[in-house]
């Protein structure tokens, strides 16, 4: 189970800290960002993301920041899936979002269940 959560670890801290980037700099991120009709939330998006990507790591030698980071993760996700349902996307571009709750979600059960 340490192996696989710290894999999950990894991937999620890999991801979110390219997806973070991103929103700052990407003209496709800021394009979305507008499509999504939150622009004004994109820096704030990539500000999080970096943040709880740092939090990952940091996670990995205390623990509450680890549940903290990937509770908002999760969270984050969440609300990515919920916003693409309501712009009425195909539910097939929510899956990463989905996939990547999950992921957290993961990572802050094990963190929880961790002796």
């Amino acid at each position: 189970m340490k192996f696989s959560q710290e894999l999950a670890q990894a991937v999620s801290c890999a991801f979110f800290a390219w997806y973070g980037a991103s929103c700052f700099l990407s003209r496709k991120m800021i394009q979305e960002f507008n499509r999504y009709q939150l622009p004004q939330a994109r820096v704030l998006t990539g500000i999080l993301q970096i943040l709880a990507s740092i939090g990952l790591i940091i996670g990995h030698f205390y623990r509450p920041i680890l549940l903290i980071s990937a509770s908002g993760l999760a969270l984050m996700m969440f609300l990515a899936v919920i916003t693409r349902l309501k712009i009425r996307d195909p539910f097939w571009l929510a899956i990463p979002a989905l996939s990547l709750c999950a992921l957290n979600l993961f990572i802050a059960a094990a963190a929880l269940s961790a002796p």
